[in-house]
C-alpha cells in the first residue's frame, strides 16, 4: 500500500508545481513580454489615472458623448461580474418593451434619423464597449450640438475612430465608445 501512496504523492506535488506555479508563470511572462497591453486588461488612461478598459463598455449618461450600447446588466450597468445576456427570446413581450422603452429614451435624448439596432439592444456578453459606425454617424448632429462643435469635425472623429473587420472579413466594422469619447474631449472643449 504505502509502496503506491509515494509514486502517487510525488506526481500531486509534481503536477502541482507544474500546471498550478510553472505553467501560469510562464503564459503571464509571455503575455507581459509579448503583448503587455491586452495582458494587464486594455485598461485606457488619460493621464495617470484609469478610465477604463477598451474591453468593456461603460455608461456614457452626458448628450456631450456618445451613447454606448444598452447593459444586459440590469441591476448594475456595465458590471462585469454579472456579464450575460438577457436571454429573452424574439417573440418575448419583455424584449418588446425593453426596446420601445431604449427606443423612447433615444428619441427624449435628442437623437433624430432611424435607431440603430445597436442602440437598443444589448449585446452577448451585456458589456459590448463598442458601437457599429452607423450608430456613431446617428449621434453626430446631437453631439455636435451640445458640444458647439460643427457636425463635420465630429463627423471626421467618428470616422477616424473607425475599426475595421480582423484581417478584412473576421467581424464588423465597430467604433469603441471609451476611445472616441476621450477623443472627443481631446479635440476640445464645448465652445
Amino acid at each position: 500500500m504505502l509502496s503506491h501512496l509515494r509514486p502517487a504523492a510525488t506526481l500531486v506535488v509534481l503536477f502541482t508545481g507544474l500546471c498550478g506555479l510553472a505553467y501560469p508563470l510562464a503564459i503571464t511572462g509571455a503575455a507581459q513580454a509579448l503583448m503587455p497591453q491586452q495582458a494587464n486588461g486594455s485598461v485606457i488612461k488619460k493621464g495617470d489615472t484609469v478610465v477604463g478598459s477598451a474591453l468593456i463598455g461603460q455608461a456614457f449618461t452626458s448628450s456631450r458623448y456618445f451613447a454606448p450600447r444598452p447593459s444586459a446588466t440590469a441591476t448594475s450597468p456595465y458590471n462585469p461580474l454579472g456579464s450575460g445576456g438577457t436571454n429573452l427570446g424574439a417573440t418575448s413581450q419583455k424584449l418588446k418593451d425593453q426596446i420601445a422603452a431604449a427606443v423612447a429614451a433615444w428619441h427624449a435624448a435628442g437623437r433624430g434619423g432611424p435607431v440603430p439596432s445597436d442602440a437598443v439592444t444589448s449585446s452577448g456578453s451585456g458589456l459590448d464597449p463598442e458601437i457599429s459606425p452607423q450608430n456613431a454617424r446617428v449621434q453626430v448632429a446631437s453631439v455636435a450640438k451640445a458640444r458647439n462643435l460643427s457636425e463635420k469635425e465630429v463627423a471626421a472623429l467618428v470616422e477616424s475612430q473607425i475599426q475595421p473587420r480582423l484581417f478584412g472579413v473576421i467581424g464588423e466594422p465597430r467604433v469603441n465608445v471609451l476611445s472616441l469619447n476621450l477623443a472627443l474631449d481631446q479635440a476640445g472643449p464645448a465652445r
